[in-house]
């Protein structure tokens, strides 16, 4: 494995506000990342126009933030940059109805995530920049940061470059929402896609969650309360993220306990064993050849009969309903901020 950082990184003296100030862009989508990106290029000083569909419930909001909003097509016929910030699943809709027959040669499609470039749902023309701009983080906190003079790391890639300046704009657009102050990493659309894909299906929702589950129950049919197993199986994962986010898995380990930290280095391997490598291998194999997303596109075509039943059957676990009963115990637990990181965390138009 690689010992050092391989990848390029941007900074704000990398990028010229120049190459976007006078050129307007249409942010498609009003949801976790369309709200942040659209106010923070409108305070950087970029014409922004937001488009919405006509009975979108988060056109009052954008108005009220003082953003022009216009039909998604009458939007992207007045953009340089179309912004498309809409959940994957209907991009392509998007682009064939609102965004392709109003795109000009010389114009950019700007997207932060490569679902459906990287698997041909979208196929633009060859005379249009394609780039990405991905800030890793929610669009809440993207906006924070910037109203508070701070960065969001984000991801750069360019999978065509029609007019010899998309590198230039894109970071241009990076910087005006914020990005390049923490710093921007150079990928392409395919590595952006398949990690995000094999992330979040083998550790970070996937993994994670079924880890969890099986721990607590295995605490609980060996009789222990269930109680006890959410606080060691569920509430105690955050502390230990935090400690990994804030200082890598060495401070983490030189945080807890020595027991903890011999029991973890002796048992861990026993659980996530090579078994367990195997299946994300094949997980990550899932995701390079296309199988996974054919079957999700599949699925939406189908009307999500798999998705609602899994998601169901989540949602009805025991722990859900043990979490509700002791979060309700912590003083963090605000209602307000919770249901409006809720909010901007969910899809949009």
């Amino acid at each position: 494995m690689s010992d050092h950082l391989d990848a390029t990184i941007y900074y704000d003296d990398d990028a010229n506000s120049s190459q976007i100030i006078d050129k307007t862009v249409a942010v498609l989508g009003y949801g976790s990342q369309g709200h942040a990106h659209a106010q923070n290029l409108a305070d950087s000083g970029v014409d922004v126009v937001v488009g919405l569909r006509e009975d979108s419930a988060s056109r009052k909001a954008a108005e009220a933030d003082g953003l022009q909003v216009e039909t998604p097509a009458v939007a992207a016929e007045a953009a340089d940059v179309v912004s498309v910030l809409v959940p994957d699943t209907v991009q392509p809709d998007v682009y064939e109805n609102a965004i392709e027959p109003n795109l000009e040669a010389g114009d950019t499609l700007q997207f932060a995530h490569g679902f459906n470039i990287h698997y041909n749902q979208i196929q633009p023309p060859e005379d249009v920049d394609v780039t990405m701009i991905a800030p890793k983080s929610p669009g809440h906190l993207v906006r924070r940061n910037y109203e508070h003079s701070e960065g969001t790391p984000g991801l750069l890639a360019v999978y065509q470059d029609a007019t010899g300046n998309a590198k230039a704009e894109a970071l241009a657009y990076a910087k005006a929402i914020g990005c390049t102050r923490a710093g921007v990493v150079e990928t392409s659309f395919q590595e952006e896609t398949e990690t995000d894909l094999f992330g979040e299906q083998a550790v970070l929702c996937g993994g994670i969650a079924e880890l969890i589950k099986q721990g607590y129950e295995t605490l609980v049919d060996a009789g222990y309360s269930p109680e006890m197993a959410y606080f060691e199986c569920l509430n105690e994962m955050k502390l230990i993220v935090d400690l990994m986010y804030e200082g890598g898995i060495g401070d983490m380990w030189d945080s807890v306990s020595d027991t903890a930290e011999y029991g973890g280095l002796t048992k861990g391997d026993v659980v996530i064993d090579d078994h367990a490598r195997e299946n994300m291998e094949e997980v990550l194999e899932g995701v390079q050849d296309g199988t996974f997303a054919r079957e999700w596109i599949a699925e939406n075509q189908a009307g999500r009969p798999s998705y609602t039943q899994l998601k169901a059957a989540e949602r009805n676990h025991e722990i859900e309903a043990v979490g509700e009963e002791l979060r309700g115990l912590f003083a963090w637990a605000d209602e307000e901020e919770t249901a409006e990181e809720k909010a901007e965390v969910s899809a949009d138009d």
